[in-house]
């Protein structure tokens, strides 16, 4: 905790110091959609690096964006600054519910829905962290004529078993070509349930360079994560019938059921360091404007000539790029520990490689990339209708796991692999009608023999009658190998060599149509993949020699009538092998809520209700021996859902500042009780949450 605060206290020192280095200007004022004043950086302008757009000349407004992490595009965004939903933001199962997790704030999550889910990077130990890891590619850079910060706070329950989280955002211009900042995101969750409890931490620094012809952005992230294990609670019936445990009672508090696991602890550790840079090669172009002044003609001196009148002429100079070479680099490192001081007979494994008695797991993964690339530019004449990009990267990955041939060596044992591919990407940024992107990859050293990669990414914009019609189209091929971790691990209870493990051929075709004035969102997804690598239900790594399809259709659909609001989301999903791959076949979202303005409208009042919902199926059970997701065990087959989880909520919006209470899973106690999300993990009972954010830039 010392050095938590220490490290706070730095990065806010050194944050007011830049911000003392740079002159404030004050912001434009803009609306919203709802008739609010909201931040300036809700409407950026272009950063595109094929474009022309000079980062010295920005008007006073603030510019987002994140980098794609293999060339280091960057991809403009608007701040966080919406009023609706904020309550959503800290919620494990994400803003609509889609994710399944054990109850706790910070634990590990899987989504319900199949085209949710994120690849094994940088670890399969680190993904089911997705709600507080922060890879490259989501680290939001700011560069602004004023300082910006934002502080975020969530808190609820108690001293006992509640939970906290702090978040903290600055970022300030030096001058006007380089930015940096750092970000501190801290979360406690006490545990509602015995030896649940989560500490994780994060602190980050990021830094931009954004000139004419050099251009550079560096990130450096630090995580550590930690969370006692309790294997799930003892008996299901302490919460789906209380009346049937000792006793006799009708209901128990959530501290005084008894769970599986006491003294077992996961940990996670995880730094990298992130760096793309370009140099950019073109030409000057010179522009010429001519103006009339207002007011009287000049006459001349000989009446017999007419009058004329006077004009302005203007001569400017822009720099237009034409080829950008482009290098990024990032190194990383994580390590994995499992601690268990009492093991329960019959809760792992009987097979011990180490010990009988307890357990002392870890490894650690580093590894190095590099990505060379050239690049011609989009736009620099009228027939470069689209940019190109030639690359080659290289990845060294080094593992240690431990030793478990014998007691008496313990020396570690080393994996070294070394990736090489090749590639290009072929993007259309500009223009208003139509954007694509299509990357490729093929490997060509080592590891990466065999294994290539397609992706496409597709977006039409019309009008259709008054409105802005959306289509997006994306999809990917590829033909790669299960991550090292799927293939090799050591430890305690869990040991494997999968050397023999064919490589995974994936096809996927997504397509979405948004009508924002209907409120309409459509979107459907086909996928088929074959070799599928899977934790089976004894938690151990295994492949799927043959095909299985996956099919899903999301309609989000929001009605309106005055004041009152109604949003909706449906997802429907199949897959052709439930036994290896089990999905939900319905999820629901529904929030009902009254939106409006008070105070001489500049405070917005949203007062609802949501709730989430989806169908029973044989979900994947939890294994804190590896931190991993898995089929559940043959002998101990449990149905998940059924149950719907309902909140009530007041959010409040006031100039920068958002508010937010809520009453989380207000339906507890009522209907058939049985609110599991991960087999024999129910998630917390009633819990009252509160929030508040702060935006502040001047």
């Amino acid at each position: 905790m010392r050095r938590i605060v220490l490290t706070y206290i730095f990065l806010s020192v050194v944050g007011i110091w830049g911000a003392m280095a740079q002159n404030t200007l004050n912001p434009m004022n803009n609306r919203d959609r709802f008739g609010n004043q909201i931040d300036p950086n809700t409407q950026p302008d272009n950063l595109e690096d094929s474009t022309n757009t000079e980062i010295q000349s920005l008007p006073p407004k603030l510019y987002m964006w994140k980098l794609s992490e293999t060339l280091g595009n960057r991809n403009i965004l608007p701040a966080d600054t919406v009023s609706l939903n904020f309550q959503n933001t800290n919620l494990v199962e994400g803003m609509f519910g889609h994710y399944n997790y054990l109850g706790n704030l910070g634990s590990p999550r899987l989504s319900r829905l199949f085209f949710e889910r994120s690849d094994d990077e940088p670890t399969i130990f680190m993904t089911p962290f997705s709600s507080f890891f922060v890879r490259p590619d989501q680290v939001m850079f700011t560069n602004s004529n004023i300082p910006y910060t934002n502080l975020t706070y969530y808190k609820a329950g108690n001293k006992v078993n509640g939970e906290e989280r702090f978040k903290s955002y600055f970022s300030v211009n030096v001058n006007k070509a380089f930015a940096f900042g750092f970000n501190i995101d801290y979360l406690y969750g006490r545990g509602y349930y015995q030896n649940q409890s989560t500490s994780h931490f994060n602190a980050g620094l990021f830094a931009s360079y954004i000139g004419e012809k050099y251009q550079l952005q560096a990130v450096y992230n630090n995580f550590f994560m930690k969370m006692n294990e309790n294997g799930g609670i003892a008996d299901d019936q302490y919460i789906t019938r209380p009346e049937n445990m000792s006793g006799g009672k009708k209901e128990y508090e959530s501290t005084t059921i008894p769970v599986k696991l006491e003294q077992t602890s996961n940990r996670n550790k995880d730094f990298y360091v992130y760096l793309t840079q370009r140099y950019r090669l073109g030409f000057t172009r010179k522009t010429t404007e001519i103006k009339e002044q207002e007011g009287p003609a000049k006459k001349p001196l000989n009446d017999s000539i007419p009058a004329v009148a006077v004009q302005d002429t203007t001569v400017t100079e822009e720099f237009v790029p034409v080829t950008s070479f482009i290098h990024t680099f990032k190194v990383e490192r994580s390590r994995h520990e499992f601690r268990s001081g009492n093991e329960p007979k019959g809760f792992f494994p009987e097979k011990y490689y180490l010990y009988k008695d307890h357990s002392n797991d870890s490894t650690t993964a580093f590894s190095v990339k590099n990505v060379f690339g050239i690049a011609l530019l989009e736009g620099f004449n009228k027939y470069a209708k689209a940019g190109l990009t030639a690359y080659i990267s290289h990845k060294f990955s080094r593992y240690d796991l431990m030793n478990v041939d014998t007691l008496t060596d313990m020396r570690r044992i080393r994996y070294t692999e070394q990736e090489v591919f090749v590639g290009g990407e072929l993007a259309k940024r500009e223009g208003k009608l139509l954007h694509y992107n299509v990357n490729g990859e093929v490997g060509l050293l080592d590891k990466a023999i065999g294994q290539f990669r397609v992706n496409a990414n597709l977006d039409l914009n019309f009008r259709l009658w008054k409105d802005t019609v959306n289509f997006y189209a994306r999809g990917f091929v590829s033909n790669t190998l299960p991550s090292f971790y799927m293939r090799h691990y050591h430890s305690n209870h869990y040991s494997w060599d999968n050397d023999n493990m064919d490589k995974e051929f994936r096809t996927r075709v997504e397509g979405e149509l948004n009508i924002a004035r209907w409120g309409r969102n459509l979107r459907a997804n086909v996928e088929n993949i074959k070799n599928y690598t899977y934790f089976n239900p004894s938690a151990m790594p295994e492949q799927n020699g043959g095909n299985i399809q996956i099919l899903s259709a999301t309609l989000a659909q929001n009605f309106r009538l005055g004041i009152l609001h109604l949003d909706n989301e449906v997802t429907w999903q199949k897959t052709s092998n439930e036994a290896v791959l089990p999905l939900p076949q319905f999820s629901l979202y529904h929030n009902l809520y009254i939106l409006t303005k008070l105070a001489k409208k500049v405070l917005t009042v949203q007062l609802g209700a949501d709730v989430r919902y989806f169908t029973t199926y044989n979900a994947p059970a939890y294994a804190p021996g590896i931190q991993q997701f898995h089929l559940q065990p043959t002998n101990d087959q449990v149905e998940i859902g059924g149950y719907p989880i309902v909140n009530v909520y007041a959010n409040l919006q006031l100039k920068r500042t958002r508010i937010f209470a809520m009453m989380y899973h207000v339906n507890a106690g009522m209907g058939k009780p049985n609110y599991f999300l991960v087999p024999h993990y129910p998630i917390n009972p009633r819990l009252f949450k509160i929030g508040i954010s702060w935006n502040f830039y001047d």
